[in-house]
C-alpha cells in the first residue's frame, strides 16, 4: 500500500540541528563507564591473579599498577564507579515514576556529576 502521506510526515531531527540534552548526555556516559569498569575490573583480577602466582610476576604487574599511569587509570576507574552507581540510584528514583519533569530530571544529571567528582576525590583522599 502507498504511503500517501510521504511529503507531509516530520522528519527525524538531524544531528547538525539537535543540540544534545544533559540528560541524554549523562545517560550516554553511564554506558560508557560501564565498559570502563570493565577494564578497571580486568585490571584487579590480573593484579589478584599474579599475586597468586608468585613474588616475581606480582612484581612486575605492582609496579604497573602502582604507577602513575596506573594511579591514572584506577582513579578513573573510582570516578567510573561512583558515576555508575549514581546513575543507577537516579533510574531507581525514576522507577517510582518521580523526577520526570525536564528540570527535576536536569538536577539529577548535575547531582550525578558533581557527586561522582566529590566521592571520587574523597575515595582517593580516603586511600
Amino acid at each position: 500500500m502507498a504511503d500517501v502521506n510521504r511529503g507531509n510526515r516530520p522528519l527525524s531531527p538531524h544531528l547538525t540541528i539537535y543540540r544534545p540534552q544533559l540528560n541524554s548526555i549523562t545517560s550516554i556516559l553511564v554506558r560508557i563507564t560501564g565498559n570502563a569498569l570493565m577494564v578497571g575490573a580486568i585490571l584487579v583480577v590480573w593484579w589478584l591473579m599474579a599475586a597468586a602466582s608468585g613474588a616475581a610476576y606480582f612484581g612486575v604487574i605492582d609496579g604497573l599498577i602502582t604507577s602513575v599511569l596506573g594511579d591514572l587509570v584506577m582513579a578513573g576507574s573510582a570516578l567510573a564507579l561512583w558515576y555508575h552507581a549514581l546513575g543507577g540510584v537516579r533510574h531507581l528514583i525514576w522507577d517510582t515514576g518521580r523526577a520526570l519533569d525536564v528540570a527535576s530530571a536536569d538536577r539529577l544529571g548535575w547531582a550525578m556529576i558533581i557527586g561522582s567528582v566529590v566521592l571520587t576525590a574523597l575515595t582517593l583522599i580516603a586511600i
